[in-house]
Parts: C-alpha cells; sequence; structure tokens
C-alpha cells in the first residue's frame, strides 16, 4: 500500500474516528486502484493522476461487474482522499471531483396483488360491528380512490358525495382535487355512516374512532397492515403500499398515464411513470406465468 493512502487510512481511523469496517472499505477501493495502475506499469503517485485516469478505472471496474452503489463508493474514497491532501498542501487539485456519481437506480414501488386486497374487501364482516365496517372501509378508500394517509385522515364527511360517487381531497400544498369511485365503495361508506351516527363524532371527519375522535396515523397503519396479513400478504403492509397497488391496477386495466396523475394528485407526470415500470413487471411475470413456450431455453 502506498505510503501516502496508508497516511490517509490512519487519519480516518484515529482522527476520525471512523470505524474499522469503515476504514476496511477504504482500504480495499483505494488498494485496487492501486492495482490497476500498476498493471498500467504506473505507481501510484497522486499529483500526476487525471479526471481521465479514474473514469477508465471506473469503466474496467464496471466491466469487471461492480454495480452503481460500489462505483459510486469508490469515487467518494478517492475524493476524500484527494480532499485529505489537498488541506495539506500536497497537490493542486482534486481529480475525482470532475467525475460524476453513478446513479443509482430507484426501487419500484411496493404494491398488494389484486387477489390479496381483493380477499380483504370481500371477507365476510360483522355488518353491525363499527370497527370492522370502518376497517374495512380504510382499505377500500386506500385502494379505490389511491389518496394519501394524510388524505384520508383529514378527508372531511361534507366532502363525499356517495350520490354522486366523488369525494374532494385535500392533497399536498392544500390543493384540492376531485377522485371518484364506484358503487361498492358508496355503498360501504353509506353503511359506515349508519353505524358512525351512534358514536357521535366530535368532528367533522368521516373516518374516526370510537370515541368519536379523528383517526391517527399509527391506528391507520396498524389497521392496513393486520388487514392485509390476515389475507396472506408478506413485506411492507402500509396505506402507501395500497396507494401504489391502486396505481399499478389503474394502469393494468387500460386507464391512461394521465388519468393516474390527476386522481393520485401528483404535481409531475414523471412521479407517475414510475408505476409504468411497475405495471410491466407484473405484465412479464403473468406473461412468464400463463404462456407454455415463456420459459423455454433457446436451442
Amino acid at each position: 500500500m502506498n505510503a501516502v493512502v496508508e497516511r490517509f487510512l490512519q487519519y480516518l481511523l484515529h482522527e476520525r474516528n471512523l470505524s474499522w469496517r469503515t476504514v476496511g472499505l477504504y482500504r480495499r477501493d483505494l488498494s485496487q486502484w492501486e492495482q490497476s495502475l500498476a498493471s498500467g506499469g504506473r505507481q501510484l503517485d497522486v499529483a500526476s493522476v487525471t479526471t481521465g485516469d479514474i473514469r477508465a478505472w471506473l469503466m474496467e471496474r464496471s466491466d469487471q461487474g461492480d454495480g452503481p452503489g460500489t462505483l459510486r463508493h469508490k469515487v467518494q474514497a478517492l475524493r476524500a482522499l484527494y480532499r485529505y491532501l489537498l488541506r495539506r498542501g500536497e497537490v493542486s487539485g482534486n481529480p475525482a471531483s470532475h467525475v460524476e456519481l453513478a446513479k443509482l437506480p430507484k426501487p419500484l414501488p411496493k404494491f398488494v396483488r389484486e387477489t390479496t386486497v381483493d380477499a380483504v374487501i370481500d371477507a365476510d364482516i360483522d355488518q353491525d360491528d363499527f370497527t370492522q365496517v370502518r376497517d374495512r372501509l380504510v382499505v377500500m378508500l386506500f385502494y379505490e380512490t389511491g389518496i394519501r394517509l394524510s388524505e384520508l385522515i383529514g378527508l372531511q364527511d361534507a366532502a363525499v358525495d356517495t350520490a354522486r360517487g366523488e369525494l374532494k381531497v385535500r392533497g399536498k400544498r392544500d390543493k384540492d382535487r376531485i377522485v371518484p369511485f364506484g358503487r361498492e365503495l358508496a355503498t360501504s361508506i353509506d353503511r359506515y355512516r349508519a353505524l358512525r351516527a351512534e358514536v357521535r363524532p366530535e368532528c367533522g371527519n368521516l373516518l374516526v374512532t370510537l370515541k368519536g375522535k379523528p383517526l391517527y396515523p399509527s391506528l391507520v397503519y396498524r389497521v392496513v397492515h393486520d388487514s392485509l396479513a390476515q389475507a396472506g400478504a408478506t413485506g411492507k403492509l402500509s396505506p402507501h403500499v395500497l396507494r401504489h397497488t391502486f396505481a399499478s391496477v389503474m394502469l393494468n386495466h387500460g386507464a391512461g398515464l394521465n388519468s393516474v396523475k390527476e386522481l393520485l394528485g401528483h404535481e409531475s407526470l414523471a412521479a407517475t411513470q414510475v408505476y409504468t415500470h411497475v405495471t410491466l413487471s407484473e405484465l412479464q411475470h403473468n406473461y412468464e406465468l400463463a404462456h407454455p413456450r415463456a420459459l423455454k431455453k433457446g436451442g
């Protein structure tokens, strides 16, 4: 290991108080960098390294299978090394500062399969039990309108018209939007309202607790999680996952991207486009399950 690099690693360990594990990752990346130069017949001369040298090394590492996260860490290790050397006047510039960090792929939104949510909505419940009727209504509202958790909690009773099949949502930045819904949800809301009259709510919210107070986030999370878990769902089971599910189901069944954007209350189409990747992956999954030759290997 080059003496300059070794001194930098000791600085991280003893002056910056980084853990042995973290310093070990820096050592790995900088050692690979030094070995790459050596394989090209060069010694590590920190003052002569160029941005082009670093880019060429990253391309080499990418060809060897390093992913975006690993490549980002290598650039960050070199940037940190040169910042250290700049502060000590040992170099005149930081060649790694001009290298763009590799972009990390955005994780696809999590969603629940239609059959799972159908099992929750179609399950037998006591239609005279306020809590059971309300809890199923919570799941239905998320799944059938795509509203956010904050929007559901703040949904006013007067903003929900079951005759017209519309609800008015106060979204982000206090922007209102109208979200349509079907007869099934309207019937469930009417049934819930009949039972809620016995609770005598103290507020104007559509959804309330047994004491007549507005719902709160942890209660809604628990309702969604428990309802989906009982239907056999696994993984992250949250209100936002049901919002994702609404979007992917709408697109899977032919809704236009702009329509889904308006229903979700997104400011830009880019925020909605992520769901096209979900629907494509779902379509591919269904194709592989359904088509008899989909998984046959080529000859």
